[in-house]
């Protein structure tokens, strides 16, 4: 009996130990800088909004953010990345909306969006505008769709690339509304905006920070917002659900997500400390400036859009018949 009582005490410590790492493995995290990878190369506007909450998180959680950019495949270089590293809070994704519609159009992914990460929390979105060029004969969505529709392929639009949500967007509207126009895919957003600013496409998505220069200027017609309500910049456009195509929203997102391994009490902490920097004034005002909307909601809110996404882009890619490889 004595003997089975002491086994007893040992087992009891174990567990107590186990039960108070969670809380000290929080406390201590972070010892060392925090590597925040991104899917996209420097300079752009995501990775701008990157940089300005990585200076704020740094001094949020007491250690440097270090912005690590691994551009390439759609996004998936840096998705693997983060998928395959220790779970320890260390190495994390800013990942964008591009892993939402990469597992709808490529056959083999070296991970897996939702079983490989834990959604921590949103940091910013803006949509995506339809912008046509001004020698165009239309002027509102509905134009566009009955000129598309008494001239089938007639019309090009331009996008940053095959499997790009401006590529995306297009083909939702193409799936909702039976039209055939052609797809001019470019190596990035910047050429494909500059297809459509000289006239070599016709119309295309473009994000409304580059879009509403443009239409201030004339020299691109703006004909609808794909976002749930109107754009604080140009809320003269309607949203395209206002005319008339159902459901749709296409909106370039960002948002912090870590290796699905991380302990419970790490996330907890890289949520906590990434509310704070991203709704801080001087964050926010920076984001907006950028022509964003910054979040910062819930692990649960996000993970809910997430996969909301996810089902979206494939379902499209699958009316479209959307692939890669």
């Amino acid at each position: 009996m004595a003997q089975f009582n002491i086994l007893l005490r040992g087992f009891c410590a174990v567990i107590a130990i186990a039960a108070g790492a969670a809380p000290a493995a929080a406390q201590e995290f972070p010892s060392r800088a925090v590597r925040m990878v991104l899917p996209f190369p420097a300079g752009g506007g995501s990775d701008l909004v990157a940089r300005i909450i990585a200076q704020k998180y740094s001094q949020q959680l007491g250690q440097q953010v270090i912005v690590d950019n691994r551009a390439g495949a759609s996004g998936n270089i840096a998705a693997d990345i983060v998928a395959k590293a220790p779970g320890d809070g260390y190495t994390v994704f800013f990942a964008n909306s591009s892993i939402a519609i990469s597992p709808a159009i490529y056959k083999k992914l070296s991970f897996d969006p939702v079983r490989d990460f834990a959604a921590i929390s949103m940091a910013s979105s803006y949509p995506f505008a339809l912008v046509a060029h001004p020698a165009l004969p239309v002027k509102t969505v509905k134009d566009l769709v009955a000129l598309a529709k008494s001239k089938p392929n007639s019309l090009d639009y331009s996008s940053a690339g095959t499997g790009t949500m401006s590529h995306m967007a297009m083909e939702m509207l193409r799936v909702k509304t039976g039209t055939r126009i052609t797809h001019l895919p470019y190596k990035g957003a910047a050429p494909a905006s500059v297809a459509l600013l000289t006239g070599e496409s016709q119309v295309a998505f473009v994000v409304m920070p580059v879009a509403a220069p443009h239409v201030r200027n004339n020299r691109l017609r703006g004909l609808a917002v794909a976002d749930k309500v109107r754009s604080a910049v140009a809320p003269e456009l309607p949203t395209m659900i206002e005319a008339g195509v159902k459901d749709h929203i296409a909106l370039q997102w960002n948002g912090l997500l870590a290796p699905a391994k991380t302990p419970q009490a790490v996330q907890d902490k890289l949520y906590r400390e990434w509310v704070v920097a991203v709704k801080s004034p001087e964050v926010v005002q920076r984001i907006r400036a950028e022509g964003a909307e910054p979040s910062g909601n819930t692990p649960a809110e996000f993970s809910a859009f997430f996969r909301s996404e996810l089902a979206k882009w494939a379902d499209v890619a699958k009316q479209s018949g959307t692939t890669v490889d």
